[in-house]
């Protein structure tokens, strides 16, 4: 054991002298010694492979850093849009709002009355009773106020509860309106039907009637002021041995009707209603 030891340690001994005296052996061309010129050659591949890979790692980071910041702008970039698309929804809404007031603003009611703008809160064109509720802060509602838009007549207020009230509309199968073809001026009822339709009723079949003639409101009615479009005309059949089936469309879009206006005008006398036939005192 001793010898192998003794053996070793000279053998160290001797690597280490002659690592001293390659030190010390200059390489070609002088300068560095060749355990310089050695360590530089093995040492170098690997200084330059560390400084690729931390140049690696720095565009990796910047390209990470890259991606979150254009993820956030992008986030930013929606939020934004979102909220313009909102304000632009407003606007588009409050222009059309507008436009509805000033339509009712160059609106002249017939015979006089003052027009009250009413939101249309519910609307039932689908069941056998066809109504609507309509909310009119700013109006004095009451009993038998025509109810119109821009486009025509929609109908009559039929119950009255503070600044809400329910409507009639004339496609109601009880509806009932004095009326007249505008061309001929021949007079006759507009009658809702079961279906929520309109027919012009009680024409004679000499009567001049053709498809595209215009109804208006005749006044005969005690409810409605002359005048207001009620609808066209789109067939006219010889019906009975005395009166034509005439059918016509409507001049208001109920579909799309969120806004009316409730006319106030000056109610029949107490005195002349009593005499009107079917009323009571």
């Amino acid at each position: 054991m001793d010898e192998r030891r003794t053996a070793g340690l000279l053998i160290t001994l001797l690597m280490a002298q002659l690592l001293l005296v390659a030190s010390q052996v200059p390489a070609d061309g002088g300068g560095q010694s060749r355990l310089e010129a050695a360590a530089l050659r093995a040492l170098a591949p690997a200084a330059r492979g560390v400084t690729f890979l931390s140049g690696s790692v720095r565009t990796v980071q910047g390209w990470f850093t890259q991606r979150r910041t254009l993820r956030l702008k992008n986030e930013s970039l929606e939020t934004e849009n979102r909220e313009l698309r909102l304000k632009l929804l407003r606007l588009a809404e409050a222009e059309r709002r507008l436009e509805n007031l000033s339509r009712a603003v160059q609106y002249v009611p017939p015979d006089g009355g003052r027009l009250r703008v009413a939101d249309v809160l519910y609307i039932d064109h689908r069941s056998w009773v066809r109504t609507l509720v309509l909310y009119a802060p700013d109006a004095d509602l009451g009993a038998n106020q025509a109810v119109v838009t821009s486009e025509g007549l929609v109908g009559r207020v039929i119950l009255v509860a503070g600044p809400y009230g329910k409507v009639q509309l004339i496609t109601d199968r009880a509806a009932s309106i004095g009326a007249m073809v505008q061309r001929t001026r021949r007079q006759g009822l507009v009658q809702g039907t079961s279906q929520g339709e309109l027919q012009l009723a009680f024409l004679p079949r000499q009567s001049d009637v053709r498809v595209g003639d215009r109804v208006v409101t005749s006044g005969i009615d005690g409810i409605f002021p002359r005048g207001i479009p009620i609808g066209t005309v789109v067939s006219v059949d010889s019906g009975n041995d005395l009166f034509q089936e005439i059918r016509l469309a409507s001049a208001v879009g109920f579909a799309t009707l969120d806004h009316a206006y409730v006319l106030e005008r000056q109610a029949l006398p107490k005195e002349v209603r009593q005499a009107l036939p079917g009323e009571q005192p």
